[in-house]
């Protein structure tokens, strides 16, 4: 892998297109503007959208109109049911110059059956998902991890790129920035629900949760999430999500099958993915990751 190096930048910026503009994608197509690049956009919800004319963004009331004469086509959408049909319904509007940046998180397989859907499109194909939530997004300093299916399109889409993260990380084959993204989030995952489970036991045997945040200050064991997510839950303000628990829980279920399809059992990723599950069960699904605190853990309760 390799971050692209400023030389192979194409000199002239590229128009582009953002095809889903909720809490992510909103927050990108701001950045692709304010980066003086020519921008159009869509979202189902044309009102969502709107607001981003002010920063001087064309609306269109289609897919297909928004792709039209863009070089670079973002779509930042759900999952890859959806992120298939509205690539196809963008059909129209896409050519043979047309680079599609597909930074949805999907699995390995899912990133390649997409690529065929660009091969039959005709139009070159990028793997890019993000590390990153909402915050990062609106900074612009998201990381994107990306493959692309044809060499000359990573230099077409860095514009695009550079507009929207701090830093490119760039793997020789697609899907392979599919299977990291989940690596990765198996891993933020698994560090939100251990944070929970160690807030949940101080305060179960009679230990203030606020310490164990403390103590963990400025330890090794010490992070970002630690520090931000913590407090969230002591302080229950969970329901203006970073990261929705529904998309995390979306991301569990990913993460466990792929795994499952690669031979592998993951004790602690399964045992996530139920909490999360539960979770949504729960009601809890539009409130952020965090929420997983609120679910109960005593040995009364039914289900994990």
């Amino acid at each position: 892998m390799r971050t692209l190096a400023p030389d192979d930048s194409p000199a002239s910026s590229p128009s582009a297109a953002v095809l889903g503009t909720g809490t992510m994608g909103f927050a990108m197509a701001a950045n692709i503007a304010k980066a003086g690049i020519g921008l159009r956009v869509w979202n189902r919800n044309r009102d969502v959208a709107a607001p981003l004319a002010g920063l001087g963004a064309v609306v269109c009331d289609s897919a297909a109109d928004a792709s039209r004469g863009a070089d670079v086509v973002l779509t930042v959408l759900a999952n890859e049911c959806v992120v298939a049909e509205v690539i196809a319904d963008a059909r129209d509007g896409l050519s043979e110059r047309t680079v599609w940046v597909q930074s949805c998180t999907v699995s390995p397989d899912g990133s390649r059956r997409l690529a065929e859907q660009a091969a039959g499109l005709g139009v070159a194909y990028v793997d890019a998902p993000l590390l990153g939530t909402k915050e990062p997004a609106e900074a612009g300093t998201l990381t994107v991890l990306a493959a692309a299916s044809q060499t000359d399109a990573r230099a077409r889409a860095q514009p695009v790129l550079d507009a929207v993260g701090s830093r490119t990380v760039w793997l020789d084959e697609v899907g392979q920035p599919s299977a990291l993204k989940l690596a990765y989030n198996a891993w933020v995952l698994a560090t939100v629900e251990g944070i929970a489970e160690s807030l949940t036991l101080a305060g179960a045997l009679g230990v203030d949760p606020e310490r164990v945040v403390e103590v963990l200050r400025g330890s090794a064991l010490d992070s970002g999430y630690v520090q931000t997510k913590g407090p969230q839950m002591i302080s229950d303000e969970l329901d203006t999500p970073s990261f929705p628990l529904v998309a995390a829980a979306k991301d569990a279920v990913l993460i466990t099958d792929a795994a499952r399809g690669a031979g592998l059992h993951l004790g602690i990723a399964e045992t996530v993915r139920e909490r999360l599950q539960l979770a949504v069960d729960e009601g809890l699904g539009r409130a952020d990751v965090a929420a997983t605190y609120r679910v109960p853990r005593h040995a009364s309760t039914s289900g994990p």
